[in-house]
């Protein structure tokens, strides 16, 4: 087994490499002057079984462009297998059509990836389940729920928790959650989104009155939705209001909003190598998962049961 990594995340690449005891790969991923994505690597790989370490966030088309040329240069120096271990997999948001003549971009880059030549797919929390349909080839999808549920069980009560579901789409990812919790009961904020980036909370589902509320989500962006979903809840009576996303794309003023916000603290892991303004707020803090990325990359070395690891 051998791991080579991009540029997108390197301390998580690192991580998951000190976990399995495995050096990475030495290679060069670097820029010509033009910032075409140049890739060369210095060892042998023939017959080897290769986990490319790649999340596609910001700059998404640069950490796409390397994961693709990675994948072709493998290809190319006759490596046996080919997985492409996306914690963070861009695009995912663009998973139908919500409009007339737009794209299915999930889509398009799921059959980048496939004809660059990757023999299988490891990604964690995909935005939406079928994206796993997208691809022609073998692709697991981890879940941080069980990541999170010990963080929860190990910091806070668990004889007064709700979960809290900021939308509609999330109630399944947030009853999975409730599961691992001791059946921990629902709540769903109703919200009516006018335009992308932008949400207005319009009611609560449940009663959060004395409760102790965690809200989850698979991705914090603007943090909006978030915010918003703390101030109602806070508004309804919640006691306290955590939340816990896996992945902190956390653009713009993100972290300036979560810090003036109802949430007493924004928990997000490490998927994505997150900005410079991440490491000084106050309110966020980060779950490592290359313990999980690492297991499941170990398993499917060994050709054992990856599904086992939520069991």
């Amino acid at each position: 087994m051998k791991l080579l990594t991009g540029n997108s995340n390197l301390p998580l690449a690192k991580a998951i490499a000190a976990y399995l005891d495995v050096p990475l790969t030495e290679a060069s991923v670097r820029r010509f002057a033009d910032e075409e994505v140049f890739v060369e690597i210095h060892e042998n790989v023939r017959g080897e079984d290769v986990f490319v370490l790649q999340s596609t966030g910001f700059p998404a088309n640069d950490n796409l462009m390397e994961l693709l040329i990675c994948i072709d240069a493998l290809k190319r120096a006759s490596a046996k297998r080919i997985t492409a271990v996306i914690p963070y997999f861009g695009y995912a948001r663009q998973d139908r059509k919500p409009g007339p003549r737009t794209p299915i971009s999930a889509k398009l880059v799921a059959n980048l990836i496939t004809v660059a030549g990757a023999n299988r797919v490891l990604s964690v929390d995909l935005h939406a389940g079928q994206i796993q349909g997208f691809f022609d080839i073998p692709t697991d999808n981890l879940f941080a729920a069980p990541v999170m549920a010990a963080d929860i069980q190990a910091r806070f009560p668990t004889d007064n928790l709700m979960v809290v579901s900021p939308d509609v789409g999330g109630v399944v990812r947030a009853r999975a959650l409730a599961k691992r919790l001791n059946n921990a009961p629902l709540a769903i904020v109703d919200k009516r989104r006018e335009k992308p980036g932008e949400s207005e909370v319009m009611n609560i589902i449940g009663d959060v009155a004395g409760r102790f509320c965690i809200l989850i989500d698979d991705i914090v962006d603007s943090a909006g939705t978030l915010c918003n979903a703390a101030t109602a809840l806070r508004a309804a009576g919640a006691l306290d209001v955590v939340a816990y996303c896996t992945h902190g794309v956390m653009s713009g003023g993100a972290v300036a909003r979560v810090e003036g916000s109802d949430l007493t603290e924004l928990v997000i892991t490490d998927t994505i190598q997150p900005p410079e303004s991440v490491a000084g707020a106050k309110r966020i803090r980060m779950l490592p998962i290359a313990p999980l990325v690492a297991e499941a990359i170990k398993r499917i070395a060994d050709e054992s049961s990856v599904s086992s690891l939520f069991d």
